[in-house]
This record gives structure tokens, C-alpha cells and sequence, in this order.
């Protein structure tokens, strides 16, 4: 049948593993089409690297550990925004405002793929600029390690999504150890 055709051209793609091999039960790309599935991969490696920046920075500032110094001229201390969701609400509007147009930049110029500068896959931001060490990994090395950013970075989505709900629930300190 054709659905199963479709659904049969990503089985064999990078994260399509045990349990659950490929997974779409929304049946997104149902249809086959592989430019959808490329710019859902890039979106979902993207919002996962966004997401292991996040719980690590949450469980930071959870932990009690801040930037040193002020976050504007007033003396508004880092460590006076406090964390959490609440936080979002407790930083000046100029912060905010800076906020927003590095993380405007950086999409737009920064964390983009760039055709022509040698990126090997979806998500791959060197650009022809940066390489740590990359180039030096055999091919299973390379996907064993791209594999596993993106399980990290599934990990990650329902990670933040949890300390977010729990946050709000009021229960996160619960997690910590000594509370």
C-alpha cells in the first residue's frame, strides 16, 4: 500500500532505533516526502540542542549558582531574578529586549545550515568554520555520536517540558537534594 511505502522511506533514517523505530504518530511525513522530513529533523536537532542548553541552565540557577555582578545599572543583581519560569517576568524589559534580538541573531545568521560550506548532515552548523575534532571520527563514530545527540536532545524536550510543568506546580524543589 502506499502508506506503508511512505512510512518505509525513513525506517532506516538516524533515529529510528529500538523500541520504538521510526515514530510518527502524528503521520507528518506519511507522504514520503523527504524534504519535509529534513526540515522536521532539522527542527527537532534544533529545538533539542535549545533544550539541553535549557535544563542545564535551569538546574543551575535551581542549584543556586548565578552570574556574578548586576544584570542592569539599578543594581538589579542576576541572582534577584531568581529562576524558573518565574524569572522570565523579573528581568528588565531591556534585558528582555536584549534577550530576544541575540536569540533573533543567532538564528538568522549563526545557527543555520549554509549550503556550500561542506556541512555533512541536517543540523550541521559548522559551516566550514569549526571542527573540534570532527573531521578526525570515522563514519560509525559519526553517527553513533549524531545518534546520540539526538536522543539527548529528545531526552531534553521532555526534560524541560517536565521541570517547566513541575515549576509551575510549585513541587521542583522537591528534586533537589537537602529540601
Amino acid at each position: 500500500s502506499q502508506s506503508s511505502t511512505s512510512l518505509k522511506a525513513f525506517e532506516d533514517e538516524l533515529g529510528a532505533q529500538p523500541p520504538l523505530g521510526f515514530f510518527d504518530p502524528l503521520g507528518l511525513v506519511a507522504d514520503g516526502d523527504q524534504e519535509k522530513f529534513d526540515r522536521l529533523r532539522y527542527v527537532e536537532i534544533k529545538h533539542g540542542r535549545i533544550c539541553m542548553l535549557g535544563v542545564v541552565g535551569y538546574l543551575i540557577n535551581k542549584a543556586g549558582i548565578f552570574l556574578p555582578g548586576d544584570i542592569d545599572l539599578s543594581g538589579t543583581k542576576f541572582s534577584d531574578v531568581g529562576s524558573g519560569v518565574e524569572a522570565i517576568f523579573n528581568v528588565p524589559s531591556a534585558g528582555l529586549a536584549q534577550l530576544v534580538l541575540f536569540v533573533g541573531f543567532l538564528e538568522l545568521a549563526v545557527m543555520k545550515d549554509i549550503e556550500g560550506t561542506g556541512n555533512e548532515f541536517i543540523g550541521d552548523f559548522r559551516n566550514g568554520f569549526i571542527d573540534y575534532g570532527w573531521d578526525s571520527f570515522d563514519e560509525e563514530t559519526k553517527l553513533n555520536k549524531r545518534a546520540i545527540e539526538l536522543n539527548q536532545g529528545r531526552a531534553a524536550q521532555m526534560g524541560l517540558l517536565g521541570l517547566m510543568v513541575h515549576d509551575q506546580l510549585g513541587n521542583v524543589d522537591q528534586f533537589f537534594p537537602g529540601n
